[in-house]
């Protein structure tokens, strides 16, 4: 019986705007009913006007200045939300209204018969009798619209030009700034949003291409020897060659998953830097990395569980001293197997790399060690390859089919935990593994029995919990 068969943004209005709107509307019908004291304030004259505020006029002025300041600030704020259609529109609304108004009052002031109309002529030099001068200040208010309306556009504008640079730029892959800055409204912080991806994806591939590069240079004379062959020429003469190996994947993840791609990227490439010399001194190579970790490749067993534990214990030295809080967590999966090598790339950087689909049955193995909270998993493979003597804390984790093919035996590292933890573990891995064969077998009863004695005696034992989850859950289907 397979053990694992059965495991398989914002659109609301933000808390500050709805404190500037309750402003606006405290400032806006105060500064509205107190206006007319603006109005009585400014005092026609034969030649222009002169101001004379009371104090509610004063005080109206404050009002509807800050009245004015606020209302700007949410207009803003709403036009940054807008898409660059109704941005163009809605910004423009203001400036047309207003200079619809200005030229209706200049072509019809003379029409009109008050004291402020007359001063404001006087003070324009307006009349019926001098309509040039009508002419004159219509032109001039239309050329100075003009102006506002073409520097509106500009600086709405202004970032689809940056955007078309950028694009440029990373079409020909130039592109070096760690974060790329469009500026503009919400639409444009999502072409943002996607193009530093886009960059982030261009410098994780080139950086992938310059470690792969180094590593070609530098193939291990050890895995030429593992191969049987005197260098790499020899092995493409023989097309692909077959040898039993072990390898190790170390998946390195962060506590929380809001950090951008590029922060991933430069964390987990911190970590690299101190695992790859690891590898080395336990005579292992470095088959290739991806985003979250790497694939090691040993001769022997035993140099890949000592580095397993070395990784470990490093991983967690690097996140004590790192007082950023940007921690990572590794697992680690191990697996002895007859690997498929060839050799891949140009002629002139030729390198032995699996062929065989032992990744893939890594990384299967990986979503389990996920799913059970086990740092270290390995398979019966591993264990039958270790010398008869050596010392290793384990214990049975339970059975996965491959690939609906090949049934896997999985074993848990418990060398790994701290040394209470891992006790309490030894201790109890009798009753842990005597549960799970009464799980394989079906005997849910039993084995619910026997996790629970385990847990009794182990609270924390994650995987115990797991599997005691599950036991009820299938006896209660029963």
């Amino acid at each position: 019986m397979n053990t694992f068969s059965h495991f398989a943004n914002n659109t609301s209005m933000k808390k500050s705007t709805k404190i500037l709107l309750a402003l606006f509307v405290l400032v806006t019908i105060p500064s509205l009913v107190l206006g007319g004291s603006i109005l009585s304030g400014i005092k026609a004259t034969d030649n222009g006007f002169v101001f004379d505020f009371d104090t509610k006029g004063i005080i109206a002025l404050a009002l509807t200045a800050i009245s004015i300041v606020l209302g700007s600030i949410l207009y803003a704020r709403f036009l940054s939300t807008l898409k660059l259609e109704k941005l163009l529109f809605f910004s423009s609304i203001p400036l047309i209204v207003i200079y619809g108004a200005i030229i209706f009052l200049i072509a019809d002031l003379s029409n009109i018969e008050n004291d402020f109309a007359k001063s404001v002529q006087t003070l324009l030099n307006l009349s019926t009798d001098n309509a040039y001068n009508t002419i004159l200040w219509a032109i001039l208010v239309t050329l100075i619209f003009i102006g506002i309306l073409s520097l509106n556009f500009f600086i709405i504008c202004r970032p689809m030009n940056r955007v078309e640079k950028v694009v440029s730029r990373l079409g020909d892959g130039k592109v070096k700034e760690e974060k790329l800055t469009i500026g503009g409204g919400k639409q444009f912080k999502t072409i943002e949003h996607g193009l530093n991806k886009i960059n982030n994806n261009y410098k994780e591939k080139d950086n992938s291409l310059k470690t792969s590069k180094l590593q070609n240079k530098s193939t291990s004379k050890r895995l030429i020897k593992i191969l049987g062959r005197n260098n790499v020429a020899e092995l493409e003469m023989g097309r692909s060659i077959t040898r039993q190996v072990t390898l190790l994947y170390t998946h390195l993840f962060h506590y929380e998953n809001d950090k951008t791609l590029q922060a991933d990227f430069d964390l987990i490439k911190s970590y690299y830097k101190d695992i790859a010399p690891l590898v080395k001194r336990f005579s292992g190579y470095i088959e290739g990395y991806n985003e979250n970790g790497l694939i090691a490749v040993f001769a022997r067993a035993e140099d890949a569980i000592e580095c397993s534990l070395v990784i470990s214990r490093t991983i967690k030295i690097k996140n004590r001293s790192n007082k950023s809080g940007n921690h990572l967590l590794e697992r680690i999966s191990i697996l002895t197997s007859r690997v498929t090598y060839k050799a891949i790339g140009k002629d002139d950087d030729k390198k032995p790399t699996i062929i065989s689909n032992e990744n893939e049955t890594l990384e299967r193995i990986d979503k389990i060690a996920e799913f059970m909270q086990a740092k270290i998993i390995f398979t019966k493979s591993v264990l039958d390859d270790l010398p008869v003597n050596y010392k290793l804390a384990y214990r049975y984790l339970g059975s996965v089919n491959m690939f609906n093919t090949q049934e896997i035996m999985l074993f848990e590292d418990l060398d790994v935990y701290p040394k209470n933890e891992a006790e309490k573990l030894i201790r109890n891995k009798g009753v842990f593994e005597r549960g799970i064969i009464n799980y394989n077998n079906g005997d849910y009863n039993k084995a619910i029995s026997y996790f629970q004695d385990n847990l009794r005696s182990n609270p924390s034992d994650r995987a115990g919990y797991i599997y005691y989850s599950n036991a009820k859950e299938k006896l209660d289907k029963a």
